[in-house]
């Protein structure tokens, strides 16, 4: 699939399976979620531009690099999205936090936001949508909306789990963003849960039902 980099890492996949486990506790599956995504932040920046800095070492000058422009901005789509932004903060701990809340109506069926809450300079900065299902993929596509809407250009999604019916989804309204997994699953059921998937992620990091 096009713009679809799905990470077969050996242990990425082991920690995936530690998570589908039903029998995973709470504890375990919050700090399963925290590697897994520090695993991902590798791939997930690794186009990212950089520029030349002189730096001194102990023994002399030299060139080295950071990261070009305005720091990251992480935004979970809340609240399952909590999950992984401490996993991706430990490898970019200057990353700015932003926080985007979506509920689905259950009349219309349609993702609403509730709560949207960004950094400044959000437009100058590259921005990472992270949330562990993707599933229909009506939250994500309102996610990246609200991105665009305050003029963000460069959009990453990262998700744990995704489907076909979430990236057709995503990628029918922005065919340019790439979007990262950490498994791709067959599809939904009739509840629009994934295949074979890991449950209700919310709930699985905060224990409740």
């Amino acid at each position: 699939m096009k713009n679809v980099i799905v990470l077969d890492h050996p242990l990425i996949k082991s920690k995936m399976t530690q998570i589908r486990r039903k029998d995973t506790p709470t504890k375990m599956f919050k700090e399963l979620v925290k590697e897994i995504s520090t695993l991902m932040c590798y791939e997930l920046t690794r186009d990212l531009e950089t520029e030349e800095v002189e730096i001194e070492t102990p023994i002399s000058k030299t060139v080295g690099y950071k990261i070009k422009g305005e720091d990251i901005v992480l935004v979970p789509i809340l609240r399952a999205g909590l999950g992984m932004v401490e996993g991706i903060q430990d490898l970019i701990p200057n990353a700015k936090i932003g926080h985007i809340g979506i509920y689905r109506d259950h009349k219309t069926l349609q993702p609403v936001e509730y709560l949207c809450k960004l950094p400044p300079n959000i437009a100058k900065r590259d921005a990472i949508v992270i949330d562990p299902m993707l599933a229909t993929g009506g939250s994500a596509v309102k996610a990246i909306e609200i991105l665009k809407s305050h003029g963000v250009k460069s959009i990453r999604l990262a998700c744990l789990v995704g489907c076909p019916e979430g990236i057709e989804m995503v990628h029918s309204h922005y065919p340019d963003i790439p979007i990262y997994l950490a498994a791709l699953d067959k599809g939904l059921n009739e509840k629009s849960y994934i295949v074979p998937g890991l449950g209700d992620a919310g709930d699985r990091l905060f224990g409740t039902q």
